[in-house]
């Protein structure tokens, strides 16, 4: 079995059982079986497979038509720009979740100390400090999500402190210049509708909220007040259809609103300034 071969008929699978982008999927799966790169696959398309790399292959593609994510299956996730691992106790980290660091970049690279709630694989957080060597934490009440973190921290060279807890409830009071956070945002009702790539495999406290969705919203931006400098800003991810309810959760004391939307026009980021004293 050559690799062109090896492409193909993976591809065939899974173009046939619906799967997205097939052939880019097997080009990564076949890639992560023979440890190369996808440019390889193409330079040398008459290599043979060894007896080991077409099991390692097969098995990935089984994976991968269950409904496992591909992320999941090669422990790998691009996000702007560096190679993160992820695993299933991470919620794997999004393209749109990009514009996130991006509008905490422009209001905030003169902050000093960030913190990143809820981070998961630390992807935001790994990367604000990178970006701005500022002093950055982050937390998450997973610890096994914050493992995860704390390796892409050491493997990247980012210097971010990582603490569990519920949401902000280890951090000092006024000790925050910027908050971000991609929250849970799914209502408990639906689950049945989400992508069974999503439903079946990633981690449901970074998935949900609660009944509404709102539960989490709610809670981070009071306790927000509490960990906050005075005239610090917090920048939030927003779920789908969710921009007017959060709106709502923040008092007269807060100011410079502004929504972002992502490349789809849909409204993603929010960024808002607690008022100085």
């Amino acid at each position: 079995m050559t690799l062109q071969d090896a492409l193909v008929q993976g591809t065939k699978l899974l173009e046939d059982a619906g799967i997205a982008v097939p052939r880019l999927t097997a080009e990564v799966l076949l890639g992560h079986a023979v440890h190369c790169e996808r440019p390889f696959l193409y330079a040398h398309p008459e290599q043979e497979l060894r007896e080991v790399e077409w099991i390692h292959y097969g098995r990935y593609l089984h994976e991968r038509l269950s409904g496992k994510p591909t992320q999941y299956i090669t422990g790998r996730q691009e996000f702007y720009g560096r190679d993160f691992r992820v695993t299933p106790d991470v919620l794997i980290p999004r393209q749109e979740t990009e514009l996130v660091v991006e509008t905490a970049l422009e209001i905030g690279r003169g902050a000093r100390r960030i913190l990143d709630v809820g981070s998961g694989s630390g992807a935001i957080a790994v990367t604000l400090q990178l970006e701005t060597s500022a002093g950055v934490y982050g937390t998450d009440i997973s610890a096994a999500a914050l493992a995860v973190a704390a390796e892409n921290a050491r493997k990247l060279g980012a210097r971010v402190e990582f603490v569990c807890c519920d949401l902000v409830s280890a951090i000092a009071d006024r000790s925050i210049e910027l908050i971000v956070s991609n929250p849970p945002y799914v209502p408990e009702g639906d689950r049945a509708s989400l992508q069974r790539e999503v439903r079946d495999h990633e981690p449901e406290a970074a998935l949900f909220a609660g009944p509404t969705g709102f539960e989490i919203y709610e809670r981070l931006v009071s306790e927000a007040e509490r960990v906050l400098c005075p005239g610090g800003w917090m920048v939030l991810e927003l779920g789908y259809k969710s921009r007017d309810r959060v709106l709502g959760m923040f008092g007269a004391h807060w100011h410079n609103v502004r929504v972002v939307p992502d490349l789809a026009g849909i409204p993603r980021v929010l960024q808002v300034r607690l008022a100085s004293e």
